[in-house]
């Protein structure tokens, strides 16, 4: 199905969306531009757009076939992916299966011990303020959804942990955590946004060794060695 990309309705940190002949599709574009810190560091990761590109379709599709209603259509190109529009709830939720990153800095808690069961937070979508964690009750008095939506959040994201994380041991992969997006589209909640080494943290399950962005974020060096990887691993 060929899909005519028109005007473009939104720029992100890593991605831009274009509206099409269609009112209920977008044409996602996957950019290479990288930030960390709230963009307060800045960079490009060469190739990140198509391997992030490619990644989700593989992860969305899975998902789909798990039973977890999802905004992917089809991968059009290298970089571009049709996706139902949908309108993004302003909450930012992150699975965490292993200790790392702003949980062990916040809560004092030491780097890769296991987290049983798993951990969902969640961050009011806000760059301005800086994507603050944020708890069920403030959502509640922010309005940002209504308490039968945030358990169904809470459901679908952990559906999706349980689907991702066997997906990835088998490719020899530690889903340490991982950040969703859920929007509505005709009433319904589903994911939106991609799953990627933009937005998962991977270790190999061997080394521990980060196969993510926060080789970006800490300057690691072997950036898209780590993306090209990954991408060898999930798509063959």
């Amino acid at each position: 199905m060929a899909a005519t990309k028109g005007a473009m309705l939104y720029e992100g940190k890593a991605k831009k969306l274009f509206e099409t002949g269609d009112p209920d599709r977008v044409v996602q574009y996957f950019k290479d531009d990288a930030t960390a810190f709230n963009a307060q560091k800045k960079g490009t990761i060469v190739e990140k757009g198509v391997v992030n590109n490619k990644v989700s379709e593989t992860l969305f599709r899975l998902l789909e076939a798990g039973g977890v209603p999802t905004h992917f259509v089809e991968r059009l190109d290298d970089r571009e992916m049709l996706t139902k529009k949908v309108a993004i709830i302003p909450i930012e939720v992150v699975v965490r299966n292993v200790v790392a990153g702003s949980l062990a800095k916040r809560l004092g808690l030491k780097e890769g011990e296991a987290i049983a069961p798993p951990l969902i937070e969640f961050y009011y979508k806000d760059d301005a303020l800086g994507d603050p964690l944020i708890t069920d009750e403030h959502v509640r008095l922010m309005k940002l959804a209504d308490p039968a939506t945030v358990a169904q959040i809470k459901e679908l994201a952990l559906k999706i942990n349980a689907l991702l994380a066997p997906f990835f041991r088998e490719r020899q992969m530690i889903l340490v955590d991982f950040k969703l997006e859920f929007g509505r589209h005709k009433g319904a909640v589903i994911l939106a946004d991609e799953i990627s080494p933009d937005t998962c943290r991977f270790w190999d399950q061997t080394t521990k060794e980060s196969m993510d962005k926060d080789r970006f974020r800490k300057d690691l060096g072997k950036i898209e060695e780590a993306y090209r990887e990954v991408l060898k691993r999930v798509c063959g």
